[in-house]
């Protein structure tokens, strides 16, 4: 029956590309709450005590900088900045932003990803380098714009392509110095130490040695604190929660089509599973039948899904909110299709061997 099959298959497809962009989404938000961290050539992290997450922690002072540069095993020690502050676009109107700043000659934290512009650009005492995803919303159009940060000038001296941010406000970087006078921090203020350590150093030991030179401070490896931030907007806030019950339900929601459409399948052939018992066939024969086609259909209908999701998936690099659609998920994708079909032909096979024989016979 090409129609039915036509149909399970459309059921089947819609339900991969609903799957695959919810739990693609969810990853995609995952993966924003801690692209700065992960793109900082740092081993460790030194922030105020009781931080949760990146965006949002108190002042450190000079004084843990040098305390934690006399520490054995620590290679290098710098300063980074990161603060809210507003945004006066050219033609009127403000904005949000996250303002990085870092140390331009280590080498350790910075913009990636630029396609217009270089870091070096960024010497200029009023330089920024901003994300070409958020022109818009910041309103600018192109390289060397004017504006205001705080109320103070400023001007964009590069772009980079896909770095976004979890929350509405968008990533600005900009060099120490200069992140410092745009947010009107003192001169001895900023947010995080970040650093290397030595070659050979014992990365556990030197963690621990930092944290008791540093008891009013919390020291993470770069892994752990990615993971802490992370885990505070996914699964802390209602931001992260929100994305991920869209996740489940949209795997719920996928299991529950395929389960219909698989089953609606089997029922509507209830008369041809009576011929094959009248003539004899074995229980084993027609689980094969449906079993065999639950797999072709899973199989069938995962690639054209997993295809179509793709396309979507790479679609959204062009906006805020991307879609991830790593081939670990493809792959793991096709072991849940072919579970929902299975599962819901397995049900179906319970109404298929209680058929009576005789009713081949009924009319």
């Amino acid at each position: 029956d090409r129609s039915r099959f036509a149909v399970t298959l459309v059921g089947i497809i819609f339900a991969v590309v609903l799957i695959a962009m919810q739990l693609g989404l969810f990853l995609g938000f995952s993966d924003a709450t801690t692209v700065i961290i992960r793109h900082t050539h740092a081993d460790f992290w030194i922030v105020a005590r009781g931080a949760q997450n990146f965006e949002i922690t108190m002042p450190l002072k000079e004084r843990e900088l040098y305390l934690a540069s006399s520490v054995p095993g620590v290679g290098k020690a710098e300063r980074l900045l990161v603060q809210f502050v507003p945004w006066k676009k050219p033609g009127g109107g403000d904005e949000s932003i996250i303002l990085v700043g870092f140390d331009l000659n280590s080498g350790l934290a910075g913009p990636w990803n630029l396609v217009e512009g270089s870091p070096e650009d960024l010497r200029r005492p009023d330089a920024v380098i901003v994300d070409r995803i958020y022109m818009e919303k910041l309103g600018i159009d192109k390289v060397g714009v004017e504006l205001e940060i705080k109320g103070q000038r400023a001007r964009v001296v590069g772009l980079t392509q896909g770095i976004r941010s979890f929350t509405t406000s968008p990533w600005v970087f900009a060099s120490f110095r200069t992140a410092q006078g745009f947010s009107r921090l003192p001169d001895d203020e900023f947010n995080y130490v970040i650093g290397t350590f030595a070659p050979g150093a014992d990365p556990t030991a030197v963690q621990e040695a930092l944290a008791q030179a540093l008891p009013r401070c919390d020291v993470y490896l770069s892994a752990d604190f990615a993971a802490r931030t992370r885990d505070y907007w996914m699964f802390t806030t209602g931001a992260g929660a929100s994305v991920l019950v869209s996740a489940l339900l949209g795997l719920l929601v996928g299991s529950v089509i395929v389960a219909q459409v698989l089953y609606a399948t089997t029922v509507d052939h209830l008369t041809e599973f009576g011929t094959l018992s009248a003539m004899g066939a074995p229980r084993d024969f027609i689980y094969k039948v449906i079993l065999g086609q639950a797999a072709i259909s899973a199989t069938l209908g995962h690639v054209p899904g997993i295809a179509l999701a793709l396309l979507l998936a790479k679609a959204s690099e062009l906006s805020a909110a991307v879609v991830l659609v790593p081939w670990e998920l493809a792959v793991g994708l096709y072991g849940v299709t072919l579970a929902m079909c299975m599962l819901a032909s397995l049900v179906s096979i319970r109404k298929a061997m209680g058929i009576d024989p005789a009713m081949v016979f009924q009319r």
